[in-house]
Formats: structure tokens, sequence, C-alpha cells
């Protein structure tokens, strides 16, 4: 009796283990979701038709000086006086730095000296030439003599107005990168200019908006900072390479305000009006999925939902311009895309 009891009672218990591990599958199995590709996903969806486009188009951009130089000295020397700091305005002209000449004067004193003496020898050596009591190529070597002390002079009488450097055109001390005492050299730069009388005013563009631009063409640009304040200006450069973004360089020259109160690096905006009455093909921006550079959406055919790439012009606001991909009368799925994928069964709600 013990022994049957041995082998019932393992049994007994292999017995419940089992159908336990069973029900519990089973429950398992039935709270798991199955989803149905088959079954109809709801959208919202919008026929894709022709839409006037706004008639004027603001593009972003920054303001750079006209004009910007970096100033070195023409000659090496030590700096002695310095006339200019950071925020200067100055003049075409003014002086800005005065390097140390005195070892040049002291040169030019030496060769005025030997000036003077080989003069005295041309006036000699004529008066004797002349009456034949020297040869000629005595009075010949004196007057070539004195031809190239005079060059030295003329040498030295440069290099000495050349210690003091001065503004080449009117603008403002940006930078100062001297002091007394310090060393300056040809290439070192000493100053940096800037002129923001007038200044250039740089964006980029899509491919598709450089027929926008032409060549002296007048435009109206504003500083974000100065929105009530206009400038005119006009199309000096349009790019011929694009950059990484396919897109590219428009710039325009401007007029500052009296009172400059436009400065480089400041952002504006550029305000171009386009024909008007131009037809373009427009979709709700929330159609769209990827990113601008490969945009695709969803259009429904037959009943299913099917991927398209497009081109797009621009975004703006809640619409996107269409360039290719889609024509009129396309239905175009607006709402409801997380669920989506490519084939999907599609109903479209009222």
């Amino acid at each position: 009796m013990k022994k049957f009891l041995y082998i019932l009672i393992p049994l007994a218990l292999i017995v419940i283990v089992v159908v336990r591990l069973k029900s519990n599958k089973e429950m398992a199995q039935n709270r798991i979701y199955t989803y149905d590709k088959e079954q109809a996903i709801e959208v919202n969806a919008d026929v894709v038709k022709y839409g006037a486009d706004e008639d004027v188009k603001y593009f972003t951009g920054n303001f750079e000086p006209n004009k910007e130089t970096k100033l070195s000295a023409d000659v090496q020397g030590k700096v002695v006086q310095v006339f200019a700091d950071v925020g200067s305005p100055v003049k075409k002209g003014d002086n800005l730095l005065k390097l140390d000449d005195k070892m040049l004067k002291l040169q030019l004193q030496s060769v005025e000296v030997q000036i003077e003496g080989l003069e005295a020898d041309v006036k000699r050596y004529s008066i004797l030439a002349s009456s034949d009591a020297i040869q000629g190529v005595q009075l010949e070597k004196a007057q070539l003599g004195l031809k190239s002390a005079q060059v030295q002079r003329s040498t030295l009488l440069e290099q000495i107005s050349r210690t003091v450097v001065t503004a080449p055109f009117e603008a403002i001390v940006t930078a100062k990168m001297t002091e007394v005492g310090s060393f300056a050299a040809p290439g070192v730069p000493l100053f940096q200019l800037t002129d923001i009388t007038s200044l250039r005013f740089t964006i980029h563009v899509s491919e598709n908006n450089l027929n926008l631009f032409h060549i002296n063409n007048a435009v109206t640009v504003v500083a974000d900072t100065y929105t009530s304040t206009p400038l005119s200006g006009k199309v000096s450069l349009i790019g011929s390479q694009g950059n990484m973004a396919n897109t590219f360089p428009v710039q325009f020259l401007v007029k500052n305000t009296q009172d400059l109160k436009i400065k480089s690096g400041m952002f504006g905006k550029v305000q171009i009006k386009e024909a008007p009455n131009t037809q373009h093909l427009i979709i709700p921006a929330s159609a769209i999925i990827g990113s601008n550079v490969q945009p695709r959406i969803y259009v429904v055919e037959q009943g299913k939902a099917r991927l398209q790439n497009i081109e797009i012009v621009e975004r703006r606001k809640n619409i996107a311009v269409v360039q290719s991909g889609l024509k009129e009368g396309d239905l175009v799925i607006t709402n409801g895309l997380i669920n989506l994928f490519e084939g999907a069964n599609v109903t479209i709600k009222n």
C-alpha cells in the first residue's frame, strides 16, 4: 500500500502542475492583443488643390560691414605713440600710431651731408672739366654718386613717412592689438577698422527662389532689433555655387542709418514681392513626415495608404508649397499618421 502511495502522489502532483501551466498559458494568450493589419484605420484627408501664394516673401540673413580691414605697419620699429583706441571713430588719413624714427632720421642726416659734399664736387668738377683740367670720367662719377645719394634720401624720407600708420578710410576702431613699447613689423596686425556706414546683408535661398533676385534690384531690409526702421538696399551679388544644403548666397548692399544703429552681426529680414496671383499646389504641413531634405506624405489610393516622396518649395505657418510629387485632386492624409504603414486599409472620417 505504501509503495502504491509513493507512486500515486508524485503522479498527481505532475498532473496538477501540467493543468496549471496550461491554464496560465491560455490566460496569457487571451490577454495579448493581436493587431489586425487588415482592419481599416480612421484618418483625416484633404484634396490637393491649387491656391494663391502670398505675394510677399521674407528671407532671414545677417548684416556684415561693407569695408573691414586689419592694419599693420609697412616698416618695423618700436611703437612710441598710439592715437586711437577701441571704439574711436576715425577719418581717412587720421594718425593711428607712431613708430620710433630716430635711427632713420640720423641716416637721413648722414645722407644729406653726403649730398652736400657731392653737389660741391659736381660744381667744382664741372668747372675743371670745362677747362680740360680733369678727365670727364671724374665728373661723371661725382654726378652718379650724387644721384645715388638723392635716391637714398628719397627712400629714407618714404620710410620715415611710413612710421606713422594712418586710417585708409572713415571707420570705427573695432580692435587694437598693440600698445606703446611693443614692436611692430609688416604683417603683424595693429588695428582693425570697420566701416558700417554701408552694410552687406547676406541671405541663403533655395534654387527655386533664385529667380526672385536680380542684380541692382531695389529691396527693403529690416533689422530684427529695429523693425520700425526699414533700410533701402539693392542686390549686389547672386551666388554661383550652392552649399551642402543646396542653398545659394544672395547679398545686398544696404545704407545704414545716420546714427549707425545697425551693427555688424545683427540679424534681419529682406522683403521680396513676388508676382501676384501665383498659383501653387498647397497641402497642410501636418501631412508631411520626414525632413525637409526628404519629405514624404501618405496618399489614399483605392482605400489604401500609399507612401509618396515629394519636393516642397517651402513651409510657411501651417501649409507647405509643393514643387513635385503630387497633382491636383490627390487625396492626402493629414491626421491619424501614427499607425499608418504602406498598404494599410484606411477609412476617411467625415
